[in-house]
């Protein structure tokens, strides 16, 4: 007999009442009272799990399949029917069990309540909870309607290189990519090494960004958006910060600073209203156990007036309240942790937009204001998040941008084919992007960014086992 998914089952049980179904799946729980037996079954086709009915007297397997421990796989044959008990409205009273694979009693992952921390050091096997189910099937949903949003808004998607011998926020934080053998590598006459004999000619690195060759193409299709993973060496042990992360950049032409805003929230309230549709369980879930109140934020963030206040008009705000800071907020300084949600939670009162940034804290493709000091950019704050969105409208003039690649001592010959864009056609945009981590972590409530990353990587090590 064919199997049918647990989703199919609990998505309209009434209609398969009284039907022979066969259902696979893993344990997650098993209980005996002694006449009858219980095991809640999970196939993963869903967040939630099928409760499967063992009777003593008719079942042959019963002594075998009521001491399965979690984590067991078999598969079940049986007829659906109501069930008299709460909890469920329907269960599968079991004709026969095939037990695939019995766990072992030192299976790690007993029906108990485990400390996220435990759980990071399982990456292999921390998806089986109910807690990395609920996320990781969220970060799923999300990245579906990232799509969905941006077909529905006419974007191209497009793919642009991991590989980079440019740097696009010009910090110099990352990973070199070479075939060089590191035992006896080559050097030129000044004693460097020569990389003029690596694979590419030359150094290469994992890319921070894909948003100068989005830029590229946008000026070809006018609206287009990457989404892909963006490496990043920096030695940052904090719960907001991995070395590989998967980032969101759209790139929009004939656009300025009001449009990538405005694009910005409208991205976020999307989201947000579709995982409210579309992950009730899991977001039930999360909100009980991980957090409490996270179904109402979300349901605010949708209905939520993003303010918007240039960064001067948010210092002058934070500087009455220094002394509660442990670092000083105040005018060409960026804007910490502590005062992002200073802002968004006791200021403002909710999201908002900070805009015009001191030029000297910020990459060189930001346009410049007016006023010499600032430059066109925008980050959005959430409360309970902090920073979620960094993005800017870009440097259009070419003689400007020439500029200030040559003020900041970056090789212009490096960014020749960036310059091309504003020699050859080029027109005012704007783009952002937004931290696919960050995102899952405001929609599921998860405080860590690495319980939001199936198999995360961070400084130090790939992960605490290796996968």
């Amino acid at each position: 007999m064919k199997r049918t998914e647990i989703r199919t089952i609990l998505r309209d049980p009434a209609a398969l009442a009284g039907r022979i179904l066969r259902a696979d799946g893993w344990v997650k729980s098993a209980r005996d009272s002694g006449r009858v037996g219980f095991i809640d079954l999970n196939d993963g086709s869903c967040f939630d799990s099928l409760q499967v009915l063992l009777d003593a007297e008719s079942l042959a397997a019963y002594a075998e399949a009521v001491k399965l421990g979690p984590g067991s796989s078999l598969s079940v044959t049986g007829r659906l029917q109501p069930s008299p008990a709460g909890g469920q409205s329907h269960e599968l009273k079991a004709e026969t069990v095939k037990i695939y694979a019995a766990c072992p009693a030192d299976y790690p992952l007993q029906k108990k309540r485990h400390s996220l921390d435990f759980l990071r050091s399982l990456p292999h096997l921390r998806a089986r909870t109910n807690v990395f189910a609920a996320v990781f099937r969220a970060r799923s949903l999300l990245a579906l309607a990232v799509h969905r949003f941006m077909e529905e808004n006419g974007f191209v998607y497009v793919h642009t290189p991991i590989i980079t011998t440019s740097d696009c926020e010009g910090a110099g934080e990352m990973f070199r990519v070479t075939t060089l053998d590191l035992e006896r590598l080559p050097r030129n006459a000044a004693g460097a090494v020569d990389f003029g004999a690596d694979f590419f000619g030359r150094e290469a690195n994992l890319t921070v960004s894909g948003q100068m060759e989005a830029e590229a193409l946008a000026h070809a299709f006018g609206k287009v958006y990457t989404f892909g993973p963006a490496f990043r060496a920096e030695n940052s042990n904090t719960a907001r910060h991995a070395a590989e992360f998967w980032m969101i950049e759209p790139e929009i032409a004939f656009a300025d600073l009001n449009d990538d805003m405005n694009l910005a929230e409208a991205l976020v309230k999307y989201l947000a209203r579709d995982l409210l549709t579309r992950a009730e369980p899991e977001l039930a879930f999360l909100d009980r156990f991980v957090a409490n109140g996270l179904i109402a934020r979300l349901e605010a963030l949708t209905q939520a007036e993003f303010a918007r206040i240039t960064y001067t008009e948010a210092v002058a705000r934070l500087a009455p309240r220094n002394a509660s800071f442990r670092y000083e907020a105040r005018w060409g300084a960026d804007l910490q942790t502590e005062h992002e949600r200073c802002l968004t939670e006791q200021i403002l009162g909710g999201p908002v937009f900070v805009t015009d940034y001191p030029r000297e804290i910020k990459a060189f493709y930001m346009r410049a204001n007016d006023d010499g000091r600032t430059v066109a950019a925008m980050d959005l704050l959430l409360p309970g998040v902090g920073e979620l969105i960094g993005g800017s409208q870009r440097e259009e003039r070419p003689e400007l941008l020439s500029a200030r690649l040559q003020e900041l001592g970056l090789t212009a010959a490096d960014y020749e084919w960036y310059l091309d864009l504003r020699r050859f056609g080029g027109a005012p945009h704007a783009g952002f992007g937004l931290g696919f981590e960050r995102a899952v972590m405001c929609m599921t409530g998860t405080a860590n960014i690495r319980d939001v990353l199936p198999f995360p990587r961070a400084a130090g090590a790939a992960a605490r086992r290796e996968v």
